[in-house]
């Protein structure tokens, strides 16, 4: 059986995407993948196989990608600030989950993470960790795990940096994975082709 995490997954999908689509006219969430399934939808879905409850953090005015979460299990958080950057979008989310004994944090334009790897960030939360971030050949990963002790400085947060001052700041559980998915992002449409 697969490790299911007491945590609360949050999937940040608030971001504009323009480098995908200077015009804004595509949102690179709703862009298909080679087999099929939409960037965020396969994002959510992956998450979803180890975090019961994940919160969607979207921006106002983006329905279709809203309806598209859903569909896929999440819930979902219109952040009113999301255009002032990650941090707000994570504020957004932390604020709706005040209960929540910690987070995994992880990108919609990321869909080719390993469910094994978010269940192994999940485990070293689940089991005392309080910030916790895989590695893979040297490069920082996502999705994160951050505790509850951590709440405040995180609905705090504003700007683009998101949780990462945090990662900077302090001392951190470091899993090295082999798994490049947790370092790949859609950031072009040719992304699209590599996965």
């Amino acid at each position: 059986m697969a490790y299911v995490s007491l945590a609360t997954g949050i999937l940040l999908a608030a971001g504009q995407g323009n480098r995908f689509d200077p015009t804004g006219a595509r949102n690179k969430l709703l862009a298909h993948l080679p087999q099929g399934a939409q960037v965020a939808h396969e994002a959510a879905r992956r998450l979803l196989l180890v975090v019961p409850r994940v919160l969607a953090v979207v921006r106002p005015g983006t329905e279709p990608l809203a309806h598209v979460l859903r569909e896929a299990g999440c819930e979902v958080v219109v952040a009113p600030l999301a255009t002032r950057g990650m941090g707000a979008s994570l504020a957004a989310a932390i604020r709706a989950s005040p209960d929540a004994s910690g987070w995994i944090i992880a990108l919609a334009d990321m869909p080719c993470i390993a469910p094994a790897s978010i269940a192994a960030v999940a485990q070293a939360l689940d089991h005392g960790a309080t910030l916790v971030a895989p590695f893979y050949r040297g490069q920082r990963g996502h999705p994160v795990g951050v505790g509850a002790p951590y709440r405040e400085e995180l609905t705090a947060l504003d700007g683009d940096r998101g949780a990462r001052t945090l990662f900077e700041r302090r001392e951190i559980q470091r899993l090295e994975l082999d798994d490049s998915g947790i370092v790949r992002d859609i950031d072009t449409p040719d992304d699209l082709h590599q996965f």
